[in-house]
């Protein structure tokens, strides 16, 4: 008899572990996704022409708050939990509901999950969303393509749009960007590969992804989003694993971080510029113990500021990496930093002028600091950041996303753009490491 599968995700790694295991899979019904993290994705259907034969109507997506409901109701025989940068306990705790509910739980392996290359792999991974993983990434596409490579990178998903449309993506220029109708997430992502004249791939289908992107590549590099482990494997590859001192013990508390520091070739230790030096001693031996054999690289993300002097003196709105602060629960990030750094009079909390769907975010994360998170899921989170961030009442707004926000949204008042880049201290180099590959 068929078993009965629920699959809880977040429009990523659950639609991935769908396709390669489950989609022909005739051991298997898979009856319902769930949802939750990324707003607005709860109440959609994974499509037909991506579901394959087995699902001619597609597979209904729902709310995770609806997973006990829904195993009653479809008589489920397993739940298989698929997204990231959940706490062990937490994700224990999930468990424990669904087996209550009568159902087994699964957490899905390496082995099963990703899908084999031809071509040399690196993967750049991190313990939690919000180590430094993208400076950790043009690191290391920069020293591939100074040996004279042809670099092509595949990024964690992102598809919060039209699925079908979004099933193979390739990004080679900033007009590819607009054509796609990329969120604010998606375009941080993206263009600081297209600005580094790099390809970068992304979507739903991520075995179709790699076959396009192998016919144009020396060599893959694998984007990880999150901190979820990476989707392929190839019989020439390195793991790169960003981790993060200024939250000491969440490498081996989290999951699936801990899986990508034991999976790691080489652990890079961030940050070390800026965290306490019993904090970077406590992450050296968390990963010394968990993966003694790993190459450790220390490194530091030196901030860059276009126009320091709005800020001396001034009362300003600090704007972060949204996912930094809401699922990766960071409650400062640069533009604090660098804030304090060049004498703010003061950070300017959001949430007195904060209007619909902002206003909700931080009542969905209570926890976020005295700054203001760049959501951008949907046209209406960007009207309503923008009204926001006009409404304010501040000298100037501190912007420290991966991407300049005046691209998309129109700020009134003063602003500046705070940028970091990955500096290795010290030897072992991410060129080094790579330089025989």
């Amino acid at each position: 008899m068929k078993q009965r599968v629920i699959i809880m995700g977040a429009a990523g790694r659950d639609f991935h572990n769908f396709n390669v295991w489950f989609r022909y899979n005739e051991n298997y019904e898979v009856v319902a996704f769930t949802a939750t993290q990324i707003p607005g994705i709860d109440d959609k259907k994974y499509p037909a022409e991506l579901a394959g034969a087995l699902y001619p109507d597609g597979i209904q997506i729902f709310p995770e708050a609806e997973i006990v409901e829904l195993i009653k109701q479809h008589k489920v025989d397993l739940v298989v939990f698929s997204y990231s940068d959940q706490p062990h306990e937490a994700v224990m705790n999930k468990s424990a509901v669904v087996n209550a509910a009568g159902a087994d739980f699964m957490l899905m392996g390496t082995r099963h999950t990703m899908v084999k290359t031809r071509k040399p792999l690196v993967t750049i991974c991190a313990s939690r969303t919000g180590c430094g993983k993208s400076q950790t990434t043009r690191a290391v596409i920069k020293a591939l393509k100074a040996k004279g490579l042809k670099v092509v990178s595949i990024r964690h998903p992102m598809p919060y749009g039209d699925l079908v449309a979004q099933k193979v993506q390739r990004f080679g220029s900033l007009e590819d960007i607009d054509r796609h109708k990329c969120t604010i997430e998606e375009r941080e992502e993206y263009e600081p590969h297209i600005r580094m004249n790099s390809v970068i791939y992304a979507g739903v289908d991520y075995e179709a992804i790699i076959r396009e992107a192998e016919n144009e590549a020396d060599v893959i590099v694998w984007d990880g989003g999150n901190n979820d482990i990476p989707f392929y494997c190839s019989d020439k590859q390195v793991n790169i694993v960003v981790v993060d001192p200024h939250r000491p013990g969440d490498e081996i508390t989290y999951y699936p971080g801990e899986t990508n520091v034991i999976h790691a070739d080489v652990i890079v230790i961030n940050k070390i510029d800026s965290a306490d030096l019993d904090d970077i001693q406590c992450v050296r031996e968390n990963v010394r113990d968990r993966n003694p054999h790993a190459i450790i690289i220390e490194a530091a993300s030196p901030l860059f500021v276009d126009n320091p002097a709005l800020i001396r003196g001034k009362r300003v709105l600090v704007v972060e990496d949204g996912p930094t602060l809401t699922h990766g629960e960071m409650t400062y990030g640069a533009g604090v930093v660098a804030a304090e750094k060049y004498g703010c009079a003061d950070l300017v909390d959001p949430r007195e002028w904060a209007v619909g769907e902002i206003k909700q975010t931080f009542e969905d994360y209570p926890e976020i600091g005295v700054l203001l998170p760049a959501m951008g899921y949907s046209d209406q989170q960007i009207k309503d950041m923008e009204e926001t961030i006009n409404n304010t009442d501040c000298e100037a707004v501190v912007i420290a996303t991966p991407i300049d926000l005046r691209r998309i949204i129109t700020i009134t008042k003063p602003a500046c753009v705070v940028t970091y880049e990955l500096q290795e201290i010290g030897v072992p180099t991410i060129a080094e490491v790579l330089k025989n590959f």
